[in-house]
């Protein structure tokens, strides 16, 4: 609420080049809040902006700002301001804005980094996106595990100024390989002449470079860890994963998710809702939307198929609403509930039949309650309604009762076995379920109401 009410005032300061005055405030704040505030700034104003802020101060803001504005702040930089921003910059954020900038700026200020620099950026900015390696830092710290406790903490003390995280130091075997870590606290509680080999703990948990950058972060919630280590093939330690990384990964996946679920496609944008253009929001809904109105021509075919039915008793028609809204709530919730436990790595494919089983019980306990529901509303709404002389109407509310329990059933059933299948073959579970379930369920609940009324009432 405070930068609401503060943004206008900065983008005023900056309009009218009192850039002094800018610094003055943001430097009072914390790099994110300050990031927040100037983040509806045009590239230009930032990067003027920047320009008087300490070269430390203006790459901790930067590193803040969202991705696209990172990147379009960053072609404006000259080759100075550019070399001087990536050599301030974090390992990681480093390479990530090498990654984004046009081939030929990064070419252009390759030269004036240092040689530790220029092979960090290629290190990391090798890796793909979504693997481990793509969101892991080589800021670290490191140490021979014959060296003496009074050894590590002069290093230390050298050292760890330019380092993401000095609260946990791994050990390295003679061959150089990752063997285990000591934090800290066991430092300073050790005798000064004891080598950290006796002192090191086991790993809890490690990762490889080219694995997925959700494992890393589950590995790090589920153990509770402040740094995640990465290793190479052989085992050597090549760079660490640190909390807060971990957390935007989990921040960006859920959200992912999320829009995914709502069939929302494409890349997730890192700007807000208000900066985010109309024209791009629209291309990411636009083309799950289109492949549901061509499926939903066959529910269209359906329903046509049964027109006879619905002429013959239109009272069908006032509850069809009721059935299709039931079959894609139910689909709906068993869906979310799989994505989540996919997501958290509590079921697998290859529990797909204990699932199926659970699901099964529940759905029909909930078909039963809302099944009754069904039937008394006939009973008690329907008695208005022309039926055909041959029909009670407790036989039709029975009908309809029956119909609405086996969608719930039905839809429960296929809400939990379609992202397990998504899963097992490599498709995301959160794309498929929601866009595709709701059809399904509607298509399949169609078929099953005037299915179960045609031979029922004969009709």
């Amino acid at each position: 609420m405070m930068n609401e009410l503060l943004a206008p005032d900065i983008e005023t300061l900056v309009k009218e080049n009192k850039y002094a005055d800018v610094v003055q405030f943001l430097s009072a704040h914390h790099p994110t809040e300050d990031a927040e505030l100037i983040a509806d700034l045009k590239p230009e104003e930032i990067r003027k902006l920047l320009k008087n802020l300490a070269p430390q101060a203006a790459a901790d803001i930067f590193c803040e700002l969202p991705d696209a504005l990172q990147s379009d702040t960053a072609e404006l930089l000259s080759q100075s301001e550019l070399t001087t921003m990536l050599e301030k910059l974090p390992p990681d954020e480093r390479a990530d804005l090498a990654k984004s900038i046009p081939e030929s700026q990064l070419d252009a200020v390759l030269p004036f980094l240092a040689k530790k620099e220029r092979d960090e950026i290629k290190e990391l900015a090798s890796y793909p996106e979504g693997t481990a390696g793509s969101v892991m830092t080589t800021d670290y710290i490191a140490f021979p595990e014959l060296l003496t406790v009074q050894q590590a903490i002069n290093r230390i003390r050298l050292e760890g100024a330019q380092k993401a995280a000095v609260s946990l130091i791994f050990m390295l075997d003679t061959e150089r390989k990752l063997c285990g870590y000591v934090t800290l606290e066991d430092l300073i509680l050790a005798k000064p002449l004891a080598t950290l080999e006796s002192i090191k703990k086991p790993l809890v948990a490690e990762i490889t470079a080219e694995a997925d950058r959700e494992e890393a972060s589950y590995k790090i919630t589920k153990y509770g860890l402040i740094v995640l280590p990465v290793v190479d093939d052989t085992g050597s330690l090549i760079g660490i994963i640190t909390h807060d990384d971990a957390m935007d990964v989990v921040e960006e996946e859920r959200t992912e998710d999320m829009e995914r679920f709502m069939a929302i496609t494409g890349k997730h944008q890192d700007t807000s809702y208000l900066q985010t253009p109309a024209l791009t929001q629209f291309s990411r809904r636009v083309i799950w939307l289109i492949i549901l109105a061509f499926m939903d021509f066959i529910s269209g075919a359906v329903l046509q198929s049964y027109q006879n039915t619905l002429s013959t008793l239109m009272l069908l028609a006032f509850y069809m609403p009721m059935l299709t809204d039931m079959g894609g709530n139910t689909g709906s919730q068993s869906a979310t509930v799989i994505v989540r436990a996919i997501a958290l790595k509590e079921v697998g494919p290859h529990d797909i039949f204990r699932v199926i089983w659970k699901e099964l019980r529940i759905s029909l306990m909930l078909g039963v309650v809302l099944g009754l529901i069904a039937f008394l509303r006939v009973e008690l709404t329907g008695g208005s309604s022309v039926i055909p002389a041959a029909l009670s109407l407790t036989q039709i509310g029975i009908a309809i009762g029956l119909a609405l329990a086996v969608q719930v059933v039905s839809a429960t059933i296929i809400g939990a076995v379609l992202p397990l299948l998504s899963s097992a073959f490599k498709f995301d579970p959160a794309l498929i379920a929601s866009p595709a379930l709701t059809t399904i369920v509607d298509i399949t609940g169609l078929l099953i109401y005037f299915g179960i009324a045609r031979a029922m009432l004969h009709i």
